[in-house]
């Protein structure tokens, strides 16, 4: 019971912490991050939809594959699905006032808001739970074809956050390398040792969304 107490207080802190990162340090410059996160933003920033509610719409195929073939990850990443985008749309009205009285430079906020996410996700990991994503859509696309599945989520950031780039401007891909890569250091640093704490996270996991 403890252990499933500590799960849900991580999966809160690390939900909350990765709304930050979104609304406060990503959305007020155009960045991007990777996996559903960045294609929910790309979504915002086109076409104004919101955040949350977007992660959410795509996640449901992803939930149902996993719900079919590999239940354990349904288990341990819907709750951080679900609470994050509630999280990132609930604190999405309080940009404004973020904003007005923080000034950060496009490069700093991209830094912050990788070390909110990457933290964010960290803390879930330690305690076997993550928001899902497109990993799992990783993870088969790797069994399939018998390539490393490291390898292939990394083709599936990069093609998100080209896109973006593509979409945007350079100044958009570049910062969202910023975050990405900041993100993925401090989701490690987080996940220290955490395999003498836990039995680890489903295979396939490593970052956002």
């Amino acid at each position: 019971m403890l252990r499933s107490l500590k799960r849900w207080l991580a999966i809160i802190a690390g939900s909350l912490m990765i709304a930050i990162g979104i609304n406060y340090f990503l959305i007020p410059f155009s960045i991007l991050d990777g996996g559903i996160i960045g294609i929910a933003l790309i979504a915002k920033y086109l076409w104004g939809a919101k955040v949350g509610l977007t992660m959410i719409v795509c996640s449901i195929p992803i939930f149902m594959l996993a719900w079919f073939r590999y239940r354990p990850y349904f288990y341990l990443s819907f709750p951080g699905m679900l609470i994050s985008s509630l999280f990132t749309d609930a604190l999405y009205p309080s940009l404004y006032y973020f904003t007005y009285y923080v000034k950060l430079s496009p490069l700093m906020s991209a830094a912050i808001g990788g070390i909110f996410m990457g933290g964010g996700l960290g803390v879930m990991l330690r305690y076997e739970t993550s928001t899902g994503g497109t990993d799992l859509v990783a993870k088969f696309i790797a069994d399939y074809y018998l390539v490393n599945v490291g390898f292939t989520i990394f083709i599936i950031d990069g093609m998100i956050v080209t896109l973006g780039g593509m979409l945007f401007s350079a100044e958009t891909f570049l910062l969202s390398v910023v975050t990405i890569f900041v993100g993925g250091i401090v989701t490690g640093l987080c996940c220290l040792n955490r395999n003498t704490l836990h039995s680890g996270p489903p295979a396939g996991h490593r970052r956002f969304g």
